[in-house]
């Protein structure tokens, strides 16, 4: 049983002086609180109630407010209030009840003693917010959904942060000597670059939405920013975009936008929407820019119309070369660009060159940043690690990955049973696959488009969202779905696009199994002709990205034979 009490009451200084009389530890003593009306909450701590709830009257932005919940515990103290504070900050934007007005300026994932003990107590405190009301679904639904997963409000490790303050600091340095500035964060799957964008995003807006007195505490890494120069320099930052190439991942970001307080749906575009754009960006930050375009055969002739018209627009003629970065170039005057050229899936997306070259420039400049701490597998940095090496032929045998369950099915239908069944469990489970299999459904909704051994499945039909689309669980997600998402668990099916000969040792593309047309065409307009080796690198990182999208396991059907048998004895080596 929980020591933790809510005390309620309205928000006022007086009634909050007034409720001091009866609670002493009001005037001094480590509490959370929030304060809310029927549609907006702020959340907050602090060693004196009583105090602060004078200051937060002052401020226009907190005049509607109504009412006041502190929690209240003999046992906390201003670690065990700050860990609760952002946890709360977190859930209450998941759960879409109330629009949430706190800048994301303090948080900062730490660690302190007793922590595991204290998490106890506030489960016990997130399920009695549920009883009452305040929160209206549970922790594991909340954690399942998209606006958790892109929340502005996510706990930065000390490497997100870090990349973080150097990143705005040198940007703010570059405004004041008005020169602009290219920077590049690089990590791997699951290392928090999407996180680092939004984040970056959210604070640039409550720089200029919040004032002063709504500024971060002085133990937060971010204070300086909100006063004097600093301050007065991030306003010059008026129009700011976030590119995302993705279509899903542009959807479900778009959403957390529109629900976070001094951001808006219309800061998420298109490569296309930047390009055609009327005015200069102050700042554009692009997540997944390896994903970004050269020239190529679009997926439609108004896209190929549109590509010559903003080449003719920003450099004069339709120069073949100028790719989907220059676009961004020539738009802002500062970039962000969130990397990993090992996830370019696509013979039109940007050449890895292109990439090294601004990884390059950026080192020189100081403006390069490396992520390298796994957030999203269990598995750890050795997981990522280990897909990376097999999938190069580099793996012999598989360590130990303690507490996450990586397994090999013979029989599809087994792993396809226990992607429901965890599904019914924890929810966010999975079967996504290689395009080894056409896509007939899109034409003849009734024919099934996988079968093996006598089962017959669909691909996702829906690509917004489809993770969270209503029959995902018996649908098989593709790449171009599912890039960029985290699963609790990943049923993948490595198809005959990709086989492994046991005599040669090395993996084999298998191009007329591979149905996915784009991925596969050379390209006429730059005269670039694809060979099966070229195409075999990019279904090697088509399935590098789906092996990592689990977060608590990932499972492996592999339909060759030969790759079967080379993952069965790899894993139990």
């Amino acid at each position: 049983m929980t020591s933790s009490r809510i005390l309620r009451f309205a928000f006022s200084s007086n009634s909050a002086k007034q409720l001091a009389t009866i609670e002493p530890k009001l005037a001094n003593w480590p509490v959370v609180y929030t304060i809310r009306n029927s549609s907006q909450i702020y959340v907050g701590e602090t060693t004196s109630a009583e105090m602060r709830m004078r200051q937060h009257t002052e401020p226009a932005s907190k005049k509607q407010l109504e009412e006041v919940s502190v929690i209240l515990d003999e046992t906390f103290n201003k670690s065990a209030c700050l860990d609760l504070e952002s946890q709360l900050i977190k859930y209450f934007f998941a759960d879409e009840k109330f629009e949430v007005l706190n800048g994301n300026s303090g948080i900062v994932e730490s660690d302190y003693f007793d922590r595991d003990r204290y998490q106890k107590t506030f489960d016990q405190i997130f399920s009695l917010l549920c009883e009452q009301g305040v929160l209206t679904r549970s922790v594991p639904e909340l954690v399942n959904s998209d606006f958790f997963k892109y929340s502005p409000f996510k706990s930065l490790n000390n490497e997100q942060s870090t990349a973080v303050t150097d990143i705005l600091e040198n940007l703010l340095v570059n405004i004041k000597r008005t020169i602009g500035a290219t920077f590049v964060v690089q990590g791997s799957p699951g290392t928090g670059k999407t996180i680092v964008a939004i984040y970056l995003m959210k604070l640039i807006a409550d720089l200029k939405r919040l004032d002063e007195s709504e500024a971060p505490s002085e133990e937060s890494q971010f204070h300086e920013f909100f006063f004097g120069e600093n301050r007065e320099l991030a306003f010059k930052l008026e129009n700011c975009a976030l590119v995302i190439p993705q279509q899903s991942l542009r959807a479900s970001i778009k959403k957390v936008f529109k629900k976070t307080p001094g951001l808006s749906e219309k800061m998420v575009i298109t490569p296309f929407e930047l390009g055609k754009s009327n005015s200069k960006f102050d700042l554009v930050i692009v997540d997944e820019a390896h994903r970004l375009q050269q020239r190529a055969n679009q997926s439609s002739a108004v896209l190929n119309k549109q590509y010559r018209e903003i080449n003719l627009t920003l450099f004069g003629k339709d120069d073949l070369n100028k790719t989907q970065l220059d676009w961004v170039m020539a738009k802002s005057y500062h970039q962000i660009l969130l990397i990993d050229t090992a996830q370019a899936v696509k013979p039109a997306d940007l050449p890895s060159e292109v990439l090294e070259r601004e990884v390059e420039i950026a080192s020189l400049n100081k403006n390069f940043f490396s992520l390298s701490n796994q957030m999203r597998v269990l598995g750890g940095d050795d997981y990522i690690r280990f897909i990376g090496d097999f999938l190069a032929g580099q793996a012999d045998e598989s360590p130990q990955f303690e507490g996450y369950d990586l397994r090999v099915f013979e029989d599809l239908q087994e792993m396809r049973n226990e992607i429901i069944r965890l599904d019914g469990e924890f929810g966010l489970s999975r079967m996504v696959a290689g395009f080894a299999w056409p896509w007939v459904s899109k034409k003849q909704p009734n024919n099934p488009d996988i079968r093996i051994d006598g089962l017959e499945l669909f691909w996702n039909q829906t690509a917004q969202d489809w993770i969270n689309s209503k029959n995902s669980v018996n649908e098989v997600g593709s790449i171009h779905t599912v890039q960029g998402y985290d699963l609790n668990y990943a049923g993948v099916i490595i198809g005959n696009d990709l086989s492994y000969d046991p005599q040669t040792e090395t993996f084999k593309f298998n191009r007329e199994n591979y149905h996915d047309v784009k991925g596969k065409e050379n390209n006429t307009t730059l005269g670039i002709k694809y060979s099966d080796d070229d195409l075999l690198e990019f279904v090697k990182n088509i399935y590098r990205v789906l092996l990592t999208r689990g977060i608590r396991g990932t499972f492996i059907y592999a339909v060759d034979p030969g790759l079967r048998n080379k993952l069965l004895t790899t894993l139990n080596h």
